[in-house]
């Protein structure tokens, strides 16, 4: 074994090894993701610069590249007139660099990895995945024993990064033909996340696996409709989410959810809706969540919004997007993903329904959940991105 295929192998592993790796320290994705980055990269330019230059850079020629090399470079404009430039550098010094080895995993690992890396990758989210089942009905023990924070919100995001991974995984381990692998790790995999807390991961499973069930039994076209609505109403709807729920949302539903905060949501989106129709255009700059409450904008609402401000981020990453980026910023990101969506519409109808349950999935958590630029969202994004486009190399 050359030194290229060393390094490709102990990359793949660090890839497979991520799931786990988030049950053991739920912040410690981006980490893992750069260290992949970094061994596919030397592999890489071990073995051919110039091709793994061609590789990176082929994607950013194309439309979806440009218009996402746009809403980058829109992002780091609006530094420019952030009340904040510090927080924003900060939150751009997550996001930025996880974001980047996400791209180079994604580029430079598929097709690339040794054979077994999907059955490790597999045994190591059951693996996480029955180490958070166990742990959680337990009363988390582990947490005790070594006197970390006993809170069973602590497995939120690596459930999170289990809903992304999962079904990419298993699509894979389907395709090369190792139905067992496949079913234990849907069924562990499964089961870390109807057992958590994390009800956004409930409502991205329920959300991923009906848009992958419509696009296989519905005509190609339909499938592709229904997610391009969604992703249409996701981005429009953003703004006035808040407004919505306050008049459509029952009492009666707001007592099913009261372990959700749901009157606390409906409350905090309608306080940033409130400074998107204040400031629609440019927004208040990329990264300012965190300090929301004291921008600029805020002197122009009403007072009984403002408290909602300073809750950190809208749990919404759309009308977040909105909020720092304004209409731009959501004009680019709209016109992004529609993009990407008519990438997948030229895909075989196995991998765009594999690819469209993904979307589904991260769609309806990022409109319900964390902040935008988190960094270990994008790394399990990245992850699964990845994972999918093993997949489409066995089909080329």
């Amino acid at each position: 074994m050359n030194a290229p295929e060393r390094l490709r192998g102990a990359g793949a592993l660090t890839l497979a090894a991520l799931p786990l790796a988030m049950a053991a320290a739920n912040r410690s994705s981006p980490a893992v993701m750069a260290l992949s980055a970094v061994l596919f990269l030397a592999a890489a330019l071990v073995e051919d610069r110039g091709a793994a230059l061609a590789t990176l850079v082929a994607p950013l020629r194309t439309a979806t590249g440009l218009v996402a090399l746009a809403f980058l470079g829109w992002c780091g404009l609006s530094l420019a007139w952030s009340p904040f430039p510090a927080l924003s550098l900060r939150t751009a010094g997550e996001f930025g660099p996880t974001l980047f080895a996400a791209y180079l995993v994604a580029r430079l690992a598929p097709g690339r990895m040794p054979p077994g890396t999907a059955l490790a990758a597999a045994w190591m989210l059951g693996l996480a995945g029955l180490y958070i089942v166990a742990d959680l009905a337990a009363d988390l023990p582990v947490q005790k024993a070594i006197g970390a924070r006993v809170a069973y919100f602590i497995f939120n995001r690596p459930v999170l990064t289990i809903l992304l991974v999962v079904g990419p995984l298993v699509a894979l381990l389907v395709r090369r033909g190792h139905r067992l692998a496949a079913g234990l790790t849907s069924i562990l995999g499964v089961a870390a996340i109807l057992c958590s807390v994390s009800g956004a991961a409930t409502l991205g499973f329920l959300a991923g696996t009906a848009l992958a069930l419509a696009a296989w039994l519905l005509p190609r076209r339909a499938g592709l409709g229904l997610a391009g609505s969604a992703l249409a109403l996701a981005v429009i709807l953003a703004p006035v989410e808040g407004d919505l729920l306050h008049r459509l949302m029952p009492e009666a539903a707001h007592e099913r959810l009261v372990q959700s905060s749901s009157r606390a949501r409906v409350a905090i989106a309608r306080s940033f809706g409130a400074a998107v129709a204040a400031d629609p255009w440019r927004g208040a700059g990329y990264g300012t969540a965190g300090r929301f409450a004291h921008t600029p904008v805020t002197d122009t609402i009403a007072p009984d919004w403002r408290g909602m401000l300073a809750v950190g981020h809208p749990h919404n990453s759309f009308l977040q997007v909105w909020a720092e980026l304004g209409i731009v910023g959501a004009g680019l990101l709209a016109a992004l993903l529609f993009l990407l969506l008519r990438t997948l519409a030229a895909l075989p109808r196995f991998q765009a329904v594999t690819a469209l349950g993904l979307v589904g999935a991260a769609i309806a958590v990022a409109f319900v959940e964390h902040g935008a630029w988190q960094g270990w969202w994008v790394a399990g994004l990245g992850a699964a991105v990845t994972w999918l486009r093993e997949g489409w190399s066995d089909a080329a």
